[in-house]
């Protein structure tokens, strides 16, 4: 019998409880739990800023969650090519892309390779931007 590989890419950075519930309800999906965690030099090319937290420690801090059976340090911006690596069967992803040129166009690619795209709410009631502006406003104060 095989199982079902799941990937879950993430910054994971300033861990909070949208990050758990995202990796909870994936491995509810999947028998195989793959935590991509991306890496610094991909988040600050993204982002146009480093993370809080570099991914030597965003790796460790995942590799704990109970919920996630195998981490992966993201370092290609292709998801293709993280796919080609890994073979998982389902890819993870917040609802925010669901519908969007760059959601339809994800799903259109993996859908050649027979990867089937899941969306998850996102928890509206904290987010990492949050939490970093919440310690900008407290640095600058402390500055």
């Amino acid at each position: 019998m095989s199982q079902t590989v799941g990937y879950a890419a993430g910054a994971y950075d300033l861990f909070h409880i949208g990050h758990l519930n995202i990796l909870k309800h994936a491995k509810e999906h999947c028998d195989v739990l793959i935590a991509g965690v991306v890496s610094d030099e991909m988040l600050e090319a993204a982002r146009g800023r480093p993370p809080v937290v570099p991914l030597a420690e965003r790796l460790e801090i995942v590799r704990h969650i109970d919920v996630v059976d195998q981490v992966h340090a993201e370092v290609v911006p292709d998801k293709l090519d993280t796919w080609a690596l890994l073979k998982f069967d389902v890819f993870f992803k917040g609802d925010d892309w669901k519908g969007t040129p760059r959601g339809l166009e994800l799903e259109r690619r993996f859908a050649e390779v027979g990867v089937q795209v899941v969306y998850f709410p996102y928890t509206v009631t904290t987010s990492s931007t949050r939490l970093r502006r919440a310690l900008d406003v407290l640095h600058s104060q402390a500055g």
